[in-house]
């Protein structure tokens, strides 16, 4: 029974990371429909603020 556990420990340990990756993939997306909704202008200034700064920046050509 030990190599039974042997063999599923490192996969579990896999999908566990793969899960807590994928949440804190979704990171401040999840307040979007909040912000959407909100009426105040700088509030969504400070979001787009917030979202240019956490996307992936583009190699530059040179």
């Amino acid at each position: 029974m030990g190599w039974l556990q042997s063999l599923l420990s490192p996969l579990k340990k896999f999908w566990l990371r793969l899960n807590s990756t994928q949440k804190k993939r979704r990171g401040i997306y999840i307040l979007y429909e909040d912000v959407k909704s909100c009426p105040y202008e700088d509030v969504h200034v400070l979001w787009s603020i917030l979202v240019e700064s956490h996307s992936p920046s583009l190699p530059s050509k040179k």
